[in-house]
């Protein structure tokens, strides 16, 4: 077999090398590589090298939303053979720290986690992974709907810190795949009215087709003064920011009901802006944040599996491995036309 990984070699570089097949250590498989989600932070770490406190240094694979087949087991492997097909939850912990062991270890400190510098990504034919992240699909769910776990497991993950339930009103600041899987999870979790705010038409479209209440234009419309409108000016019980700007983050407190709940998804560029906590402060709303997600795999599995939450629309794109280059360029010149594109590695 024959193992080729794509390196980003500088800024909106790219290049395809052969690579040593992997070989699995105790309790880890080898999995082939069938799709592999384009995420906003492959975007961002291809146009300028870093995100946040990471920068790439080197040349790097991108790549962490994950769907393949397992095609060999290491010495211990109890629970899989080859054949099953697998989504890859991309973070290994330490399983020892207080987060670890408390149950939120998204949080711990040792984590490595693909296409995390200095941890290289997935972006290859095949790799070597733990057992006990590598979760086995069902026979009617696809290696496809399997890389798009990932960032459904953000959306859940953020429906839970925001505290969603049967019959609640929520307004999600972006219209992204993470906005959009924030949708599906609020759905499920059973929000009674959904509203989505975007600039891109064509990701309004499909958050209307995904079951959105409604949604607004920030081009057209004055946001603040139609969620006003909407609730006789109350605001809403819980806004999620998904876009990852300062303007949206600073809207989050207008939009808002008093005694309701922030929820920021997103990542702005900067990480220190103005905001207003006197109004804040006055409302008595909570903020809360997320960070990747917890136990949340299975869940996630089993609501694609049931026909509970369908992700499969959300895919605008798709691109073969050979042409992962042209890709990453398509999705930074097109980002009106791209909700979410994938790579089809084989």
């Amino acid at each position: 077999m024959k193992n080729n990984a794509a390196f980003m070699t500088g800024i909106k570089k790219m290049e395809i090398r052969e690579v040593p097949m992997p070989v699995p250590k105790d309790d880890e498989v080898v999995v082939k590589m069938e799709y592999i989600g384009i995420c906003g932070s492959d975007v961002h770490f291809f146009e300028e090298g870093k995100l946040g406190d990471f920068e790439i240094k080197g040349d790097f694979i991108l790549g962490h939303e994950c769907g393949g087949s397992v095609v060999e087991v290491g010495k211990g492997v109890k629970n899989l053979k080859v054949g099953d097909k697998v989504a890859l939850e991309p973070g290994k912990t330490c399983w020892q720290c207080e987060f670890c062991k408390g149950g939120k270890y998204n949080l711990c400190p040792e984590v490595e986690f693909l296409a995390a510098p200095p941890c290289q990504g997935a972006f290859s034919n095949y790799i070597a992974f733990p057992e006990s992240l590598s979760f086995k699909l069902p026979d009617n769910v696809n290696t496809k709907e399997g890389a798009l776990v990932e960032p459904l497991a953000v959306g859940i993950h953020a429906a839970k810190q925001g505290g969603v339930t049967l019959g609640s009103s929520v307004v999600i600041l972006g219209a992204g795949c993470i906005g959009l899987m924030t949708l599906l999870a609020c759905k499920a979790f059973g929000a009674a009215d959904i509203t989505i705010v975007d600039i891109v038409p064509k990701k309004l479209e499909c958050a209307k087709k995904l079951g959105a209440t409604r949604v607004i234009n920030a081009l057209e419309t004055d946001v603040i003064a139609e969620v006003n409108r909407l609730t006789n000016g109350a605001g809403v019980g819980i806004v999620f920011e998904s876009a990852g700007t300062v303007k949206t983050v600073q809207q989050t407190i207008d939009l808002v009901k008093s005694g309701g709940t922030i929820v920021l998804v997103g990542m702005t560029p900067q990480g220190i802006m103005e905001y207003n906590f006197g109004r804040l402060l006055g409302k008595e709303a909570q903020i809360q944040t997320v960070f990747r997600y917890r136990n949340i795999y299975p869940d996630a599995i089993a609501a694609i599996s049931s026909g509970f939450i369908n992700v499969s629309e959300i895919v605008t794109h798709e691109f073969d491995f050979a042409d992962i280059a042209k890709a990453f360029e398509f999705v930074i010149n097109n980002k009106n036309d791209v909700v979410k594109a994938v790579i089809r590695i084989c």
